[in-house]
């Protein structure tokens, strides 16, 4: 990426040291992301090269595709097909898409890692009905614990089939991809969409921001109530049908 444009008056600047502060990166790494193409040039006034908020929503948006998991190799191919003179909007909408859904950053670790997480040791059946279980996911000596690890841990503790907890776990993990591909449509076409076509100050896209979090969050108490509620429905209408018939 080589893109450089002129700056004006009002243009915020930042030198490495700043832009790394802003992004909460070290300098070191932020210098690594741009010599590994992964941000557009810096503009220089003489000899100091200063970075503009484009390259700050550039880096805000790498770090949101690390939260997923994302290498560097494919951080680089995702960022390929973002224009170079992408605005920060552009930008900010695409991160705001990617912010993960759960608590804190993806981590890959060791199996020995994983087994001080878990507090136990784990044998190669145990790993494998987690794999099942979408509780952890492997990839090679590595392995990755999903938002569920903890959950499964404890169902194992429970006696019931085995069978069974992977059964629950493959309906779950069906109807969750379904309802996540239309919900992300939703949020798309309904609520992002019509944002990035009109124009914003910089107050209302960080509200826009606090308002896409706090959507998230509702939209998961929304998926629990839900669920409460069919549930429970199935209960009344279970009862309802092995009720005994009364004549007269």
């Amino acid at each position: 990426m080589s893109v450089e444009r002129d700056l004006g008056p009002d243009d915020e600047l930042y030198t490495v040291d700043e832009l790394a502060a802003a992004t909460g990166m070290t300098v070191r790494t932020t210098r690594y992301y741009a010599g590994l193409g992964l941000l557009p040039a810096p503009t220089r006034r003489g000899r100091m090269a200063y970075y503009t908020p484009a390259h700050r929503a550039r880096l805000e948006l790498i770090r949101g595709l690390q939260d997923h998991g994302f290498t560097l190799a494919a951080i680089e191919k995702y960022l390929a097909r973002v224009p170079d003179d992408a605005s920060v909007e552009d930008l900010a909408l695409q991160r705001a898409m990617l912010t993960s859904w759960g608590a804190g950053r993806r981590e890959s670790m060791t199996r020995r890692q994983l087994e001080t997480r878990a507090r136990r040791k784990l044998d190669d059946d145990e790993i494998q009905r987690l794999v099942n279980i979408y509780a952890i996911r492997v990839e090679g000596d590595r392995y990755e614990p999903l938002p569920s690890f903890d959950v499964a841990l404890k169902l194992y503790e429970l006696d019931i089939p085995v069978d069974s907890m992977e059964e629950a776990a493959q309906a779950i993990n069906r109807h969750m991809d379904l309802l996540a591909d239309e919900l992300t449509h939703i949020l798309r076409t309904r609520v992002l969409a019509p944002f990035r076509g009109q124009e914003h100050s910089e107050a209302d896209k960080a509200a826009f921001e606090q308002t896409m979090s706090r959507l998230r969050q509702l939209t998961l108490e929304a998926v629990v109530a839900g669920f409460q509620r069919a549930a429970n429905e199935v209960i009344t209408r279970s009862l309802s049908e092995s009720s005994p018939q009364t004549g007269t």
